[in-house]
């Protein structure tokens, strides 16, 4: 780690890496001959051991030592090697932070934001490989960081109102946005390892509602970090339930701004677009109560933004809108708002699903358009829905079933679609999605002749609706060679020498 020869410091960082991991127990214990573990006496060696190495390298070492640290089994003797690793970092925070307290313009000299983005990074490091065992040193920095990360942001805010949109090209705001940005991977990196105990959400999570989601919305849209999004999306995967009460808070601060961002067009802020469909994921899954007790207009507007998002040609934006619609669509059916969910959605989302399911354009969503179609179809029939689904004041004679309505309207729906199908095909397509509807392959397999029959997309190249069953008979095949000795390289076999 202390040859100049370019590339060689790198090298040796890395393998350092590989080679802790791999064997991180063999470095806590004392082994013949020496008096203290090899952690204890590096920890000791520390300064002189990085002096000669760029800060990225330093990052790669400092998450190698997590690791070791990561495997000592005694609590005591955890903390201790912690705190004696971010001595160097800490004792540099808590001198730019006890200047700040005496002038806060310190923090805008742009060597000192770099300082601070650096010790950030360290820190992220260390957390990403010490996982849990991370939390002295996060409560130690944490509230003095959000401080930090508020100061930052405000300040970028007025420089962009200030100097207009070539504000937030300045290499000041980008140096600002990174301490910002990696503020956020820090708390993200940490509660992603963390374990599963509320208590740490309860500590950790109140205090960011205002420095990082009300600070969200007060930024102009190019100072908004798309990080606070997948923030919060990691926190309700993590504590599911137990967010339920912040929900309304998260979705006043973030909803309505965010999505006056990305329904401009499908190109501006992509980073937000993914990060915003997977927050929305995240509310669905675990804390969908929290979506039955929002506004009509609330709902209208997620329903709404599902439907933007599987418009959407980038695949993964639209994957996760449709399975996010499922998961919705899913929990709504169990739900006391079952009736209510469905009069005022069925046709729409059909419509919607059918439109991208038949313009060429979306074709790997396939699989998530039929199972999407097949919920639907089923539903109908389920009992689930006691009511009728049509508005009793606008059809003047009454379906004698929700059957009979789905089917005409899907009829007419389709008829206009496709003009250049006589009614009877129409008809026999409907016909046939009902009878094997319960029947999953047949259901797609139906679904596909009709497309591959219409005219968009006969002249076309269609393996994407294939897509599944190609997987699978690559998978076969796959395991057909692993079966026999010697069919597959060793270097395609997964990596059987971790230390665990």
């Amino acid at each position: 780690m202390h040859e100049t020869h370019p590339g060689v410091q790198d090298m040796a960082c890395d393998t350092f890496l590989k080679i802790v991991q791999k064997c991180k127990r063999k470095f806590v214990t004392t082994q013949v001959g020496e008096n203290e573990p090899f952690v204890s006496e590096l920890l000791t060696s520390l300064p002189t051991t990085i002096a000669d190495l760029e800060p990225h390298q330093i990052h790669t070492f400092y998450e190698s030592v997590g690791h070791m640290i990561h495997a000592e089994p005694d609590a005591g003797k955890r903390d201790e090697y912690l705190r004696r690793l971010m001595d160097l970092p800490n004792q540099k925070w808590a001198e730019i932070i006890g200047q700040a307290s005496h002038s806060i313009d310190v923090l805008k000299n742009q060597d000192v934001i770099r300082t601070v983005l650096n010790i950030l990074q360290t820190n992220t490091s260390v957390a990403s490989s010490l996982g849990p065992y991370f939390f002295p040193q996060i409560s130690l920095i944490f509230l003095d960081m959000l401080t930090v990360y508020r100061m930052y942001s405000e300040l970028v805010s007025s420089t962009i109102a200030e100097g207009g949109p070539y504000a937030s090209k300045t290499s000041f705001v980008k140096l600002l946005r990174s301490v910002k940005r990696e503020t956020l991977k820090l708390i993200e990196t940490f509660l992603d390892k963390a374990e599963d105990q509320p208590p740490v959400g309860k500590q950790f999570v109140p205090p960011m509602m205002d420095p990082v989601l009300a600070d969200y919305a007060r930024n102009v849209p190019d100072a908004r970090e798309s990080e606070v999004l997948s923030l919060y999306a990691t926190i309700i995967n993590k504590y599911k339930g137990a967010m339920m009460e912040d929900v309304a808070r998260i979705f006043e601060a973030v909803f309505q701004c965010t999505l006056e961002m990305i329904t401009k067009n499908f190109e501006d802020y992509p980073e937000h677009r993914l990060k915003f469909f997977s927050l929305l994921r995240a509310i669905g899954t675990h804390c969908f109560q929290a979506l039955i007790q929002l506004s009509s207009q609330q709902l209208k507007l997620v329903m709404d933004s599902i439907n933007w998002a599987f418009r959407h040609t980038e695949r993964n934006i639209a994957e996760t809108g449709l399975s996010l619609l499922l998961e919705l669509l899913k929990n709504f059916q169990m739900s006391e708002f079952c009736n209510q969910f469905y009069r005022t959605y069925f046709l729409n989302i059909e419509q919607e699903i059918f439109a991208v399911l038949t313009d060429t354009f979306h074709k790997p969503g396939f699989k998530l358009h039929v199972l999407v179609l097949q919920h639907l179809f089923c539903l109908v029939d389920s009992g689930r829905l006691s009511e009728p689904l049509w508005d009793a004041s606008a059809v003047p004679l009454p379906y004698p079933n929700n059957t009979m309505y789905v089917r005409d309207c899907t009829i007419k729906l389709l008829g206009s679609s496709f003009p250049n199908m006589t009614p009877s095909e129409v008809t026999r397509f409907v016909d046939g999605l009902l009878e094997s509807k319960t029947d999953l392959s047949t259901f797609k397999n139906h679904i596909r002749d009709f497309l591959v029959q219409s005219k968009e997309f006969s002249a076309q190249d269609n393996k994407d609706l294939y897509a599944e069953e190609a997987a699978a008979q690559r998978e076969r095949e796959r395991q057909r060679m692993l079966s026999i000795p010697g069919l597959i390289a060793p270097s395609e076999l997964q990596d059987e020498m971790v230390d665990s």
